[in-house]
């Protein structure tokens, strides 16, 4: 009981002024899951004397994200951490705004539009291994994030980047673990303040940055762009119902958004696969089997996709355990009542697929990569909330329908010429960042297949 006599949901009391700050920094992952066990459904702690809570049963996670999702915005947190990056782009974007944005974007991830991308998707993949040996070294992480934002870029903005596909994944690394970093800091120096790090970030940012606007400016600089039907020329293109078109201000922050996004939550995706696999050699070997009977050689292609349930089984296995997204924060702009509890407004609420995804009262031996759990119709029996990794609700991911085909594709096309082995001695360990990434990446040894 609060002072006011509500009730308030159970959990650990933490320290005076940082409450359990300093345990979630030693290890959030299993924080989370600890309190998820050691006090239930809904649990409430402090970070820095605010109050966070945190939903561990599908049923609340569906009542935030879809039956009482208007009662609930991106939280304050979220946008501490993005904003910087990201502007006003579709991520943290609300209301009306918000719509409208989507609405101008969502030609560009149509069903049939997405499978049209497929063909160079498949290109890419092909160059992208093309000098690829039997026995050499190569760290998948940083190989899956540099074979991705090519695709992005090419896909989805019509050019290239040649060269600069590392320094971007560098980038985004040191700008994930500087706002994180911040955000776990109980005083903070502000970010205008010269300290080597504030600097660091500015570089970075204005890297970042420099990529986007390029891209931008060599459309506008082209002498026929009409004729381009990618997502850039959508978004300059696009109007409104109301004839209005996007600002320079809002085509920057969603193709910042778009092109960030586009690559950064599939290149994790894709490094966990090889990890995953790697780890599980009868798994490999049932891939193999299925890809070699279904395609005899050839090239995937998208309609392939329906062909390859045990494709689609690893997907979804890996997707599981290694969410890319593997925490959501929502914050409610209204009353609520969640499990019985009243919330006024202005609470963090915050639901792990980390926590979710490895529940064992919904996934059987929970820990253990199993892609056959997937293969009798298990995704049609969980109850919404219970796998969710790319959210769900109106906020699901605009791309989902586009990473999923690009993952199919990479790991079928990798698949049939390699299999993939950790290097001898690497522990690999899970680093939530912004996304979910390998510390230290994923240093692999190739084996060509015959």
């Amino acid at each position: 009981m609060t002072a006011n006599g509500k009730r308030v949901p159970p959990g650990p009391k933490g320290w005076p002024i940082v409450g359990i700050a300093l345990d979630l920094r030693r290890d959030p992952l299993a924080g989370m899951r600890r309190m998820a066990s050691e006090y239930g459904d809904i649990v409430r702690f402090t970070v820095m004397m605010q109050e966070r809570i945190l939903l561990n049963r599908p049923d609340l996670i569906n009542q935030v994200l879809v039956l009482q999702q208007s009662k609930f915005h991106k939280s304050e947190l979220t946008r501490k951490i993005t904003g910087r990056m990201l502007g006003q782009g579709l991520l943290i974007s609300e209301g009306d705004f918000w719509r409208r944005q989507r609405r101008l974007a969502q030609p560009a991830f149509h069903r049939g539009r997405v499978n049209e991308y497929g063909a160079t998707m498949l290109e890419i993949a092909q160059a992208h291994i093309r000098d690829w040996r039997d026995g050499e070294e190569r760290n998948m992480a940083e190989e899956m994030t540099a074979l991705t934002l090519d695709i992005t870029v090419r896909t989805l903005f019509g050019t290239t980047l040649p060269g600069e596909a590392q320094q971007m994944g560098r980038s985004m690394t040191f700008l994930m673990r500087y706002s994180l970093r911040r955000q776990r800091l109980p005083f903070r120096i502000p970010e205008t303040w010269p300290t080597p790090d504030n600097r660091s970030a500015n570089r970075e940012l204005e890297f970042i940055a420099s990529l986007v606007y390029r891209i931008i400016s060599e459309r506008r600089a082209e002498v026929n762009p009409d004729r381009r039907t990618d997502l850039l020329a959508l978004l300059m293109g696009a109007m409104d119902e109301d004839g209005s078109q996007m600002t320079p201000q809002q085509l920057h922050d969603e193709t910042m958004t778009l092109f960030i996004a586009g690559h950064e939550t599939t290149a994790q995706m894709l490094g966990w696969t090889w990890y995953a696999l790697s780890k599980n050699p009868k798994a490999e070997a049932r891939l193999h089997q299925e890809l070699d009977s279904v395609l005899g050689g050839r090239p995937a292609e998208a309609a392939d996709f329906t062909r390859l349930p045990y494709l689609q089984a690893v997907m979804n296995e890996v997707l599981r355990l290694y969410p890319p997204a593997y925490i959501l924060t929502r914050e409610n702009v209204e009353p609520c009542e969640l499990g019985g509890y009243e919330f006024s407004p202005g609470k963090t609420v915050i639901f792990s697929q980390w926590v979710m995804h490895r529940d064992p009262r919904y996934f059987d031996d929970p820990d253990t990569f199993r892609p056959e759990r997937w293969l009798d119709g298990l995704e049609n029996r969980l109850p919404a909330g219970a796998y969710f990794p790319f959210g769900d609700g109106p906020r699901r991911c605009i791309g989902q329908g586009f990473a999923l085909l690009e993952a199919a594709i990479v790991t079928a096309t990798l698949a049939q010429r390699f299999s993939f082995r950790l290097a001898p001695g690497l522990v690999v360990v899970p680093e939530p960042l912004v996304t979910l990434r390998p510390h230290h990446g994923i240093r692999m040894t190739l084996r060509a297949r015959n």
